[in-house]
């Protein structure tokens, strides 16, 4: 190895090096693998935008993205989510960036559970966070499917603790304006299953929702809070 070649090598191995250490790896690992969307402000039922610091800690919020029928968990957990890394059911591995917010601790699944598509509706939920175990349930403070029993925990980028679910919620990834206090959903991370829940579910949503039900969301999502959206959030 000549001179040149010698400090081109040491060059690049420092830059690997120096990448390998960033603080941000894991968001950075994580946007390189996100489906970006169009981004869309969170905000309340009157337009204004949700403050991250007025989110109720473990409290069921609901809105949809990225499409006009896809419901996504919100919450703001009562400890800082860290980033982790998962795979989907087909052994993709993606690293989960972790919470957002003043404390890490705000997080956004998809509501579509990864078992058999139950997913949270006007009428009626048989999914939802628990703020304590459930009759079947293996610790407090999961999302749980009362239809399968399937079990995620929302501190850890939604990992499947137990039931027979095949892979981790889809994650919501979230930006934090910090002097705002605003939050912005921007992409999905880790198993999308929209395509199978618009085939399970065409008809119901023909009815329930019409054309509009695979518009995608843009520049605003509505939040509610589940027991608002929902007229029976069943527990189990």
């Amino acid at each position: 190895m000549d001179r040149r070649d010698f400090i081109e090598s040491c060059s690049k191995s420092a830059a690997c090096l120096g990448a390998a250490t960033l603080p941000n790896t894991m968001a950075w690992a994580a946007y390189t693998q996100a489906h970006e969307y169009a981004k869309a402000l969170l905000c309340n039922a009157q337009g204004e935008p949700v403050k991250a610091s007025s989110l109720k800690v473990n409290t069921n919020y609901v809105f949809h993205y990225p499409f006009e029928a896809t419901p996504v968990f919100l919450l703001n957990l009562d400890k800082a989510a860290p980033p982790k890394s998962l795979n989907t059911k087909n052994k993709d591995t993606y690293a989960w960036p972790g919470g957002v917010g003043a404390n890490r601790s705000i997080v956004a699944f998809s509501a579509i559970c990864a078992h058999q598509l139950v997913y949270p509706t006007p009428q009626v939920s048989f999914i939802s966070f628990r703020k304590s175990r459930s009759t079947k349930g293996v610790q407090d403070n999961l999302i749980h499917c009362c239809a399968d029993h399937s079990q995620y925990d929302p501190a850890l980028g939604a990992q499947v603790l137990s039931g027979p679910a095949p892979q981790p919620l889809c994650a919501v990834l979230l930006q934090h304006d910090a002097k705002a206090d605003t939050l912005t959903a921007y992409a999905t991370l880790g198993g999308e299953m929209f395509e199978e829940f618009f085939k399970k579910y065409e008809a119901k949503l023909s009815l329930d929702i019409g054309a509009k039900a695979k518009n995608k969301i843009i520049a605003t999502a509505t939040v509610h809070e589940l027991e608002k959206f929902c007229r029976n959030a069943v527990q189990c």
